[in-house]
């Protein structure tokens, strides 16, 4: 395994390909997009695209002082809390929606979006501690939970934890038994274990990625994902002959729209010369 930290731009392809099209996993974190949310598109010095005017900006603290003064009196109220939330990500003020965010994590457990949406608040603030033991408190009480997991890693990843990232999927499987046996379907095994495939494939792992996918192929049949995750391995170790064919397979398998994508892959494929002993497979850097 290469120890630079340093990956190739095909490897994030990868990681795109699997959150996004193989777990259905929203690839824009949730703090990006309640941060974008409803403000207004106009220029600015920051370059960052969205700014509000000095008017909109009185109009909401306004409005999340009001809110604040309820809560003196009614510090539960979810309405009220969920509206100093909304206008806390509308100003960009990140740090203070944490209390209004942090106390309904707390008062709707059953409802995981907030943790999730506390975790990556603390990740985008720095606080790395906090958004893992945000994270955990979501596994612990699902430890099947797509989201909360593909938070972690992330996060994990981030703080070069890999072996942490890979500890945690594995022990998820193995508790995936007895967990869907008490709740069936508690925990998702190929979607797990696609996680784990991206995982060594971010580590440049790619004999073990390649056995993970191999795996939810034998056990899963129908499933188009692996079957595309691998090919996309082999395309990438110029292996073309054993990726073609498995490109075409993930076409036949896959819903139809994911069928034309990953045809134009299979196409491009086609026209590319194989390589020779002369020109090996440059490694990534």
């Amino acid at each position: 395994m290469r120890t630079t930290q340093k990956r190739s731009p095909w490897i994030y392809l990868v990681l795109v390909a699997v959150l996004v099209l193989f777990i259905g996993v929203p690839l824009v974190p949730l703090v990006s997009s309640a941060l974008r949310g409803r403000t207004s598109p106009v220029a600015n010095n920051s370059g960052s695209g969205f700014q509000l005017s000095v008017a909109d900006q009185t109009e909401l603290e306004n409005r999340a002082h009001s809110y604040e003064l309820v809560l003196r009196d009614d510090p539960n109220n979810t309405t009220v809390l969920r509206r100093l939330l909304e206008v806390r990500l509308e100003q960009g003020k990140l740090q203070q929606a944490l209390a209004p965010l942090e106390t309904l994590s707390q008062l709707q457990p059953d409802q995981p979006d907030y943790t999730i949406l506390l975790a990556q608040a603390r990740q985008h603030l720095g606080d790395y501690e906090g958004s893992f033991r945000a994270y955990d408190r979501i596994l612990q009480a699902n430890p099947g939970d797509v989201n909360a997991l593909q938070g972690m890693i992330n996060l994990q990843l981030q703080q070069n934890r890999p072996e942490g990232a890979i500890g945690r999927l594995q022990d998820t499987l193995k508790l995936a038994a007895q967990a869907n046996a008490a709740n069936p379907g508690s925990v998702d095994v190929a979607s797990v274990q696609l996680l784990l495939g991206w995982v060594y494939a971010y580590q440049e792992r790619f004999t073990e990625a390649i056995a993970v996918y191999d795996q939810i192929m034998s056990a899963n049949p129908g499933d188009f994902r692996p079957v595309w995750a691998k090919a996309e391995i082999l395309k990438r170790q110029g292996q073309y002959s054993q990726a073609k064919p498995l490109y075409q397979a993930a076409v036949a398998l896959a819903p139809p729209r994911y069928k034309d994508q990953i045809q134009q892959i299979a196409d491009q494929l086609a026209q590319m010369p194989p390589p020779t002993p002369d020109s090996p497979v440059e490694s990534p850097e």
